[in-house]
């Protein structure tokens, strides 16, 4: 045993001594890199994977590059391909989880701030990152590879936030995981309609009976979750209201942002071409034209006045900019704000999905939060559980709280959370109220309730490339002048 020590130690130093300096160098450097991320972590059982790294860059005793002295090129060539690849992949999982990654824009949300087709370079040290919490997971995409799950289910972390440099403020834009996105139905995870909404409109049971038209029921984790991203405009602990689309927040008024969009109804002087609408930056998709002497622009003519019977109308979403620009040019004739006139169309009950009251209350996407305005959760705040209080809250304690069983007895009045009867909560995450820029189009807070911390992904900080569907590759479908601008240029 005894000359097998010596013979270890002195096999030890022969290679210690065999080791050129340059391969020091990389080693230090990577050691301070790994060193700094377990201090980050606040992890240090981690630093035993030193030992691995030593071993890698200096001893060499596990024969990780067993290959480059096979007498096959064959296998020389394939492994050092191979070898790349996963050195490439363990980086690109580090700066993914930990340093930020690139986000397409899908939808129109944000526009004009954000456009669809947009990439975004989304930074997550800002918040701190989320400590992943599936971490086995490919990591070039999100949930989905060749139409199965990228992702184990276990091992599972509890969440955990890496310390940042600062939290989400008001008005920050920032990416996060779809809080209404736990449980979807695989066929819609890709479109607007998800699970609540389609057992709303279907019930839970023929969604599950129906896995033809619904694909399979399925729960994802918080991380898992679809990206989504809006615009923060309640912070944990205020108080929102919004009142004629104007948002106010603890009673004071906020400005829009300078981009934001509201559906008109609008008549021209003359019909609306592809030109016009590409100038003034309204995609085809978002714009319905009504003709002149039909039913529907008939029943608009009592809010279009100054416009003649026979002129075309048009329904979008438009800014102040864009408003601005066609009276000036004398192309816009007469507008109405849609939501002004909304009732008339669509009846009282025309926003009944909005949260949380939905059918059962009388709040609208433009008049939002009643008289005293929705108060939004805090960690540490604690709320007394009424009626009223547990429909608000309900979701951030059963699922994002993880009481599962808690509920509400109303015939008793009572509120029970594990098991046991509660007259209030304390919330132990924080919670944020996010909206999108083109207002009557985005799909938000004011739809599914809160964002919860831990759902956080991060906040985009410029933008990568951004091409436009709607044009050609020789036909401006490449928009250069969006390229490296700012991703929240009202911040």
């Amino acid at each position: 045993m005894e000359d097998q020590n010596k013979g270890f130690v002195a096999g030890f130093k022969r290679r210690i001594r065999e080791i050129k300096t340059t391969r020091w160098i990389r080693f230090a450097l990577v050691s301070i890199v790994f060193l700094a991320w377990v201090a980050w972590m606040h992890t240090w059982w981690l630093a035993i994977f030193e030992l691995l790294l030593f071993d890698i860059y200096i001893t060499g005793y596990i024969p990780f590059t067993w290959w480059k002295k096979s007498k096959s090129k064959a296998v020389r060539s394939v492994m050092s391909w191979v070898d790349a690849i996963v050195y490439a992949l363990v980086l690109v999982y580090f700066v993914f989880a930990f340093v930020g990654q690139n986000y397409q824009i899908p939808s129109s949300s944000l526009e004009k701030t954000l456009l669809t087709g947009d990439y975004l370079w989304v930074n997550k040290m800002v918040y701190g990152p989320r400590v992943p919490m599936t971490p086995v997971h490919f990591p070039l995409v999100h949930n989905s590879l060749f139409g199965h799950k990228s992702y184990l289910d276990n091992p599972s972390v509890e969440y955990r936030r890496l310390k940042g440099l600062r939290n989400v403020e008001e008005g920050d834009i920032v990416v996060f995981n779809f809080p209404a996105g736990d449980t979807v139905a695989s066929k819609f995870e890709e479109t607007p309609l998800y699970y609540d909404l389609l057992v709303k409109q279907y019930g839970r049971d023929q969604i599950k009976a129906d896995k033809e038209t619904f694909g399979e029921i399925i729960y994802r984790p918080v991380d898992r979750r679809q990206n989504f991203v809006k615009r923060a405009v309640g912070l944990p602990g205020q108080r929102l209201k919004i009142v004629n689309d104007t948002i106010y927040i603890d009673g004071q008024r906020r400005e829009f942002p300078e981009h934001v969009q509201f559906n008109y109804v609008f008549a021209t002087s003359r019909p609306l071409d592809d030109t016009d609408l590409r100038n003034l930056g309204i995609a085809r998709v978002d714009v319905s034209m009504i003709e002149p002497m039909t039913p529907s622009r008939v029943n608009l003519q009592p809010f279009l006045e100054k416009a003649p019977h026979t002129s075309y109308a048009y329904m979008a979403p438009l800014t102040a900019a864009m408003i601005s620009e066609m009276e000036s040019s004398g192309l816009m004739v007469d507008k109405v704000k849609y939501n002004d006139i909304a009732s008339y169309f669509a009846g009282e009950g025309s926003n009944s999905y909005a949260f949380p009251f939905g059918e059962d209350g009388d709040w609208t996407l433009s008049n939002y939060g009643g008289a005293d305005g929705l108060l939004i959760p805090k960690k540490g705040m604690t709320v007394q559980l009424t009626p009223e209080n547990w429909t608000i809250y309900e979701r951030c304690i059963r699922n994002y709280e993880n009481h599962p069983e808690a509920y509400f007895d109303k015939g008793a009045g009572k509120a029970y959370i594990d098991g046991k009867e509660a007259a209030s909560y304390t919330f132990g995450m924080d919670y944020y109220f996010m909206m999108g820029d083109n207002r009557d189009n985005s799909q938000d807070s004011r739809f599914w309730g809160f964002v919860p911390e831990d759902h956080v992904v991060g906040t985009p900080m410029i933008i990568l490339a951004s091409f436009d569907n709607e044009r050609g590759l020789f036909d401006g479908k490449i928009r250069f002048n969006r390229i490296l601008r700012d991703a929240n240029p009202d911040k």
